[in-house]
């Protein structure tokens, strides 16, 4: 059993100010595997006055000195990269390929790219020949950083990297169900000897931590991702204080697949929505086909989804795990059934545990065809390896019922069609329009509409995101 008790609180690691232990579930075995604690209101504003104190000398430092600092946090990150990876499979049941070569990747690339962004920033600029007014960004404060357990070394690099970056200091509070990545990644930035109080970590839970960072007085501005109930308690937390508040939230992504699309497209779709165990929020879990190659996609769908394996996260090879805990299988069974009751149907997978895995949250890549854009399973995020299969006629009614969503994150589409294709992603109300299956470059912004959040991660836009803007007249 791991002891993960303590906190990183100004350069140190310190007891809790009470006890309250939580355990962390590994899960594809249900069983314990750490211990950690979740804080008080105690814990959070000692995090808070320490990143304080520190604001003042942490935001006076140079580009050039925060670059040294991160430049050092890469050379350890890539030192220590598999102790991330196997805290992350552990954490989360991520099989050990995809957690070094997806999650536990996803953290070093964001690193590298924020130093290469950094370089090239400009943090004070003339407004333009014939003004006299000089522009100044300026980091906004003491920043606290709430991040999700499915994609945990991701979204913490996502949200640190360009608060040390733009010279603001930090509370972090990982998930409480998947939190020793974050604490192996303390012990990094703890290694490179960032000045005491700049990162600063408490553990604990939404209700307890999270609440006391997004409604603190002394708190600037507050970076969530998670789920969009959260993310609304979050805002209005924030409210009295009207600190910044950037989210990214839920989202139930749509992929349009026209009858000119490639010939894999289906199959790809199916694998971009399974991969993670399906726990990723712009997954494109709604899959709209256009019906004069409905039956031949169903069959693909179908068949591909039956060719992914489910098991052990220690297992090597090409396979899904487990979902995270057991109050996230119990709501993905839930939804399962609610399809099967609404009249879907269930074309692959269901709520049986695969076979031979009878301990562990293990779920079957599931597959429903004949889903209209009303039913449960077509509106909810599922949040588990669950596609909806739905029929459409015409582009107009693709895109209507894709944008017929309180969501928009991630959409998708395939054709071959380019002008079309420029066409359609103008028109679909998403932060990432994805055009047949193409990732997006390092540095691009992410983030949502609607209510799958607001502001955006990665690249300048991340950088911009934890910077105030000032106008100084009278330069001349």
């Amino acid at each position: 059993m791991l002891d993960k008790k303590k906190f990183y609180i100004d350069g140190e690691w310190v007891n809790p100010y009470k006890k309250n232990d939580c355990e962390v579930i590994n899960p594809c075995n249900e069983d314990p595997f750490a211990i950690i604690s979740l804080g008080s209101k105690e814990d959070t504003d000692l995090a808070v006055k320490a990143a304080k104190t520190a604001f003042k000398s942490w935001k006076e430092t140079t580009k050039e000195e925060r670059i040294e600092y991160l430049e050092k946090l890469l050379s350890i990150y890539k030192k220590r990269f598999g102790e991330m990876a196997k805290a992350i499979s552990l954490e989360m049941g991520a099989p050990m390929d995809w957690s070094t070569n997806v999650q536990t990747a996803s953290g070093q690339a964001h690193l590298e790219d924020f130093i290469l962004r950094l370089k090239d920033f400009k943090f004070d600029k003339h407004f333009d020949e014939k003004s006299n007014n000089h522009i100044y960004y300026e980091p906004i404060g003491i920043c606290g950083l709430i991040t999700p357990w499915n994609w945990p070394i991701n979204q913490i690099a996502l949200k640190v990297i360009p608060a040390f970056a733009t010279g603001c200091t930090m509370i972090l509070k990982p998930s409480e169900i998947a939190p020793v990545s974050g604490m192996l990644f303390a012990e990094m930035i703890d290694e490179v000897g960032f000045p005491k109080g700049v990162f600063n970590l408490v553990n604990g839970d939404g209700v307890g931590v999270g609440s006391q960072l997004s409604s603190h007085p002394d708190i600037d501005m507050v970076s969530f991702t998670g789920s969009t109930r959260a993310g609304r308690l979050i805002s209005k937390n924030a409210a009295d204080t009207i600190k910044r508040v950037c989210l990214e939230l839920g989202g139930k992504g749509g992929n349009i697949v026209f009858a000119d699309s490639y010939k894999n497209a289906v199959r790809d779709g199916i694998r971009n929505v399974m991969s993670n165990s399906g726990q990723s929020c712009d997954a494109p879990t709604r899959m709209l086909v256009e019906k004069s190659i409905y039956e031949r996609a169903v069959k693909d769908a179908v068949d591909e989804a039956n060719k992914i394996y489910v098991d052990q996260a220690s297992k090597k090879g090409d396979h899904i795990g487990p979902v995270i805990s057991k109050t996230q299988y119990d709501k993905i069974i839930s939804l399962i059934e609610s399809g099967i009751s609404e009249g879907a149907t269930l074309a692959a997978g269901g709520p049986e545990l695969p076979n031979g895995l009878n301990k562990g949250y293990f779920i079957k890549p599931t597959i429903f065809t004949d889903v209209t854009n009303e039913m449960r399973i077509a509106k909810e995020e599922i949040f588990g390896p669950v596609l909806s299969i739905i029929p459409f006629d015409t582009e107009e009614e693709a895109i209507n019922i894709v944008n017929d969503t309180s969501y928009g994150l991630g959409n998708y589409l395939q054709t071959e069609d380019k002008i079309k294709a420029h066409r359609v992603a103008q028109k679909l109300r998403s932060g990432c329009v994805y055009i047949n299956g193409n990732a997006a470059d390092a540095g691009t912004p992410f983030g949502g509409y609607k209510q799958s959040g607001n502001g955006r991660e990665g690249g300048v836009w991340g950088l911009e995101e934890y910077l105030e803007v000032k106008t100084v007249t009278g330069w001349k």
